[in-house]
C-alpha cells in the first residue's frame, strides 16, 4: 500500500514541477502516473548500477553527485515515455531532480508520514 502512495506522490511532484518549468512537460495525470511508475523500475533497476560505478565521485563530492545520477534516472524516464513526458537537455534535468527530491521529501515528511503512522 506504501508503495502506491508513494507512486502518488511522485505523479503529483511530476505534475507540480511540470506546471512551473518550461522545460519540463508531462502531458497529463495518467501520464505522470505512468513516469512515476516507470521511475519506480527505473530507480529499483538502473539506480544501483549508477550508484556503484560512480561511488568513488559520490564520496568526493560528498554525495552531491547523487542529484545527477538522480537526473538520469528522471532523463531515462523521459526517454521511456516519449512524447507524453519530455525534459528538454540535461540541465534542466538536473534542476528538476534537485526539486522532485525536496518536494517529495516534505509531502513525505508531512503528509505521508503522519498519515501512515496512526
Amino acid at each position: 500500500m506504501s508503495w502506491i502512495i508513494q507512486i502518488l506522490v511522485n505523479a503529483a511532484v511530476l505534475l507540480v514541477i511540470s506546471h512551473f518549468f518550461n522545460g519540463f512537460e508531462v502531458s497529463g495525470i495518467a501520464a505522470a502516473i505512468l513516469a512515476s511508475f516507470i521511475l519506480a523500475l527505473v530507480n529499483m533497476v538502473v539506480k544501483p548500477i549508477l550508484i556503484a560505478l560512480t561511488l568513488p565521485l559520490t564520496v568526493l563530492t560528498l554525495g552531491l553527485f547523487l542529484f545527477v545520477v538522480n537526473a538520469i534516472t528522471l532523463w531515462l524516464t523521459s526517454i521511456m515515455m516519449g512524447s507524453s513526458f519530455v525534459i528538454d537537455g540535461f540541465g534542466m534535468a538536473i534542476v528538476a531532480a534537485i526539486i522532485f527530491a525536496a518536494l517529495s521529501s516534505l509531502i513525505h515528511s508531512f503528509v505521508v508520514d503522519p498519515v501512515t503512522k496512526r
